[in-house]
């Protein structure tokens, strides 16, 4: 059961998490240093009561690392920029999944993860501003390799039942850049990406192609310090669940969903095309009720 001084405490910590996020963007990072601001909005809760020490542990990097960090932030130093974040951000609450197993506590984790992505949608905006860019795109190229396949050829499975013409590019090689040239020349104004670790090297240098040619680059990520983040005019954070031995990638997948009903409210025919599957489909017999 969930009171309320519960939901108040994780609401807290998602705003704090959307706060971070904001401090970091508005700085231009290094990929050692995203390093570490992404791990800081993952914890944003313990954020304020780590040592730089800690810190560097948490996030794989060096101590003077963490310390050039806060530099970078604007901070005399590490201990400046934990002073800011304890008067922004609320203290720890008490840890509620100590007694679970490890199945469950991977379970709330993404929980968490889908609360700071409702915390984010808070702000319309980039949602909005991504489906009418998808919305205009004739050809869509969709990208996604690897760990992100399967989100890719989820949007792309749906997104073809309201958009005229959905290109998925979920392999990589060669001829990958051939296809978006292709995309390109057939009228393509902009590319979906979903990019999830480990970040395939193809990936973002798909991305700088992509942006070379002109296309407008939205990329649904783990993290708005991801590599991709470069090579993108809007990028959409999303974070996956590391407490298994795979990721899980439940509010990217949610994400995904939202930038289809974006896409939606933009296609003007996109209720008739709609109606027009849901006839063809039972005039077939393709689902069984």
């Amino acid at each position: 059961m969930v009171t309320g001084g519960d939901a108040a405490a994780r609401d807290a910590a998602g705003g704090a998490s959307a706060r971070l996020l904001k401090l970091f963007e508005a700085h231009r990072l290094t990929p050692t240093q995203r390093r570490i601001a992404h791990c800081l909005v993952r914890k944003a809760a313990q954020a304020p009561y780590l040592s730089s020490v800690e810190v560097a542990e948490l996030a794989g990097v060096s101590q003077p690392s963490v310390t050039r960090f806060a530099v970078a932030l604007g901070f005399d130093g590490y201990p400046a920029l934990r002073r800011h974040l304890r008067e922004v951000a609320p203290a720890p609450a008490e840890p509620e999944t100590a007694a679970y197993n490890e199945y469950q506590q991977a379970v709330h984790a993404e929980i968490e993860n889908l609360r700071h992505l409702a915390e984010l949608l808070g702000d319309t905006g980039p949602a909005t501003r991504a489906g009418a860019v998808l919305a205009a795109s004739r050809p869509l190229p969709v990208l996604g390799l690897r760990a992100a396949g399967a989100q890719a050829r989820g949007f792309a499975y749906f997104a073809a039942k309201v958009h005229p013409d959905v290109r998925l590019l979920d392999e990589g090689g060669t001829m990958l850049a051939d296809r978006l040239d292709a995309a390109v020349r057939a009228g393509a104004t902009a590319l979906l990406c979903f990019a999830l670790p480990r970040h395939p090297r193809e990936v973002v240098d798909a991305l700088a192609h992509a942006r070379a040619a002109g296309l407008t680059v939205v990329t649904v990520a783990d993290s708005a310090f991801a590599p991709v983040a470069a090579h993108t005019d809007l990028l959409l954070p999303a974070a996956v669940g590391t407490g298994l031995a795979f990721d899980t990638a439940c509010a990217p997948m949610l994400l995904g969903r939202v930038l289809l009903e974006s896409m939606c409210d933009a296609l003007p025919d996109a209720q008739a095309r709609l109606e027009e599957f849901d006839a063809q489909a039972a005039a077939r017999g393709v689902f069984t009720e």
